[in-house]
């Protein structure tokens, strides 16, 4: 939960730090360009989550050599897809922003900001790859570290470049992508120190078969459908952003103030989404079902508690929260008229997330691949019906898409516990009880 408390705060304080200008049109360029950076990199999203999920079945099944594989396979995956994707940026940015209800001046400053978070690419999705396999490990301590170290990076050069430089919106992509180099660099160090000498040695040995054909092709067959799930995902959150854009740039940055406020709720949350990844992966891995079991048990509770404790704090602070992430008056209005569906967001979204966590860590791909598409559509039908209602019909929208998702992955429920096995039989009472 602490290592995910610091993932959103990328996204707080890129928020802050610009809003704090009161510029509107830099803070909607900042939301805008946020969306297209989070649609093109959690494209290969997988790389976290696959990630976790085989590693996890890899530690269940005391397959260490396989352990070591999928972390070269996944950091050189990562590192090659971020290349291609500063190489293509020149077709793909353009493109990317075809698809949103911007203005010709949102967008050109909406499109410095992508051009210099692309720079961090390779070192995001090579993060994103470590950040994953140290999850499926259970070292939950050593990603809280990588991502305190971005943050506290983030921070500090985000106000370098925004309030010394004065770069405005691209200097918050300057520094966030900085800032990520750094996180990578972090990141190969800590796994260097967790595999110790024989680990690193053993990954040189084996390198050749790291990479071997078939291997490769179970990493991208298992994620493919995860990878589908992905982009059903994100156009659903380009879908509300591109809502928000449609009305125009004071209620698209009202709109991003408060996502990053559901972004953090979402991001704790996930905490006990990656748990059950890992506990649910390695108890399938080791053939548990009694494991299984005590893995949702547990982490479902504790989800739904702290989802209750974020409906709180949002609701009762949700006006201070406001003020500190900007000074734009009109920003501040339209935000907290919206600010009640804000706070429902984590109790209502956090079964679909938890779902989300079993499902990877089981490596169901076609099931979440199904719900998400079924999800996002049920969702995209919804908002065209409530457009009359302008940005409450937005938000309403919103919240029933996490019902959705967790209604359609409840389906699947049954399946995945009768691949499980039968339970155990009852003991039988022993005389005279």
């Amino acid at each position: 939960m602490l290592g995910q408390i610091t993932v959103p705060l990328v996204g707080l304080v890129d928020t802050a730090v610009i809003g704090r200008t009161g510029d509107a049109v830099a803070l909607a360029a900042v939301a805008l360009g946020s969306f297209v950076v989070t649609f093109l990199f959690w494209t290969f999203g997988f790389l976290r989550m696959g990630m976790t999920g085989l590693t996890a079945q890899a530690v269940g099944a005391d397959d260490q050599a396989e352990v070591r594989a999928l972390l070269v396979r996944g950091v050189a995956t990562g590192f090659a897809l971020g290349v291609v994707l500063l190489a293509l940026q020149a077709l793909v940015v353009p493109l990317a922003f075809r698809l949103f209800a911007g203005s010709g001046q949102l967008d050109a400053v909406a499109e410095s900001f992508v051009a210099a978070r692309l720079f961090g690419a390779p070192a995001a999705l090579a993060g994103s790859a470590i950040n994953g396999w140290l999850l499926g490990l259970g070292k939950t301590r050593h990603a809280l570290v990588l991502q305190v170290v971005m943050n506290v990076a983030n921070i500090g050069l985000d106000l370098l470049f925004v309030w010394h430089f004065h770069l405005g919106a691209r200097g918050v992509g300057f520094g966030t992508t900085s800032a990520e180099w750094i996180a990578l660099a972090t990141g190969l160090a800590i796994v260097g120190n967790v595999l110790g000498a024989e680990g690193r040695a053993a990954i040189r040995i084996g390198l050749r078969g790291a990479f071997d054909r078939q291997a490769l092709k179970r990493l991208f067959g298992v994620n493919a459908d995860i990878m589908i799930r992905t982009v059903a995902l994100l156009a659903l959150f380009g879908w509300f952003a591109n809502a928000g854009a449609r009305l125009g740039p004071v209620q698209l940055g009202a709109n991003h103030v408060l996502s990053q406020f559901v972004g953090l709720a979402a991001y704790v949350l996930d905490g006990f989404a990656f748990t059950a990844e890992a506990r649910v992966g390695q108890a399938i891995g080791a053939k548990s079902r009694a494991d299984f079991l005590r893995a949702i048990r547990l982490t479902g509770e504790f989800s739904v508690a702290s989802g209750l404790v974020f409906v709180a704090a949002i609701a009762l602070g949700g006006p201070w929260l406001v003020d500190l992430m900007t000074t734009n008056p009109e920003v501040k209005a339209h935000a907290l008229a919206l600010a009640p569906f804000a706070a429902l967001q984590p109790l209502i979204g956090a079964p679909a997330w938890l779902l989300d966590g079993i499902f990877i860590g089981a490596t169901r791909g076609r099931a979440l691949r199904n719900a998400a598409i079924l999800s996002t559509m049920l969702y995209i039908a919804t908002d065209l019906a409530l457009r009359p209602w302008a940005a409450l019909g937005v938000w309403i929208a919103l919240t029933l898409s996490y019902v959705y998702r967790a209604g359609a992955l409840a389906l699947y429920w049954p399946g995945l516990l009768k691949d499980l096995g039968p339970p155990p039989p009852l003991a039988e009472p022993s005389p005279g009880t």
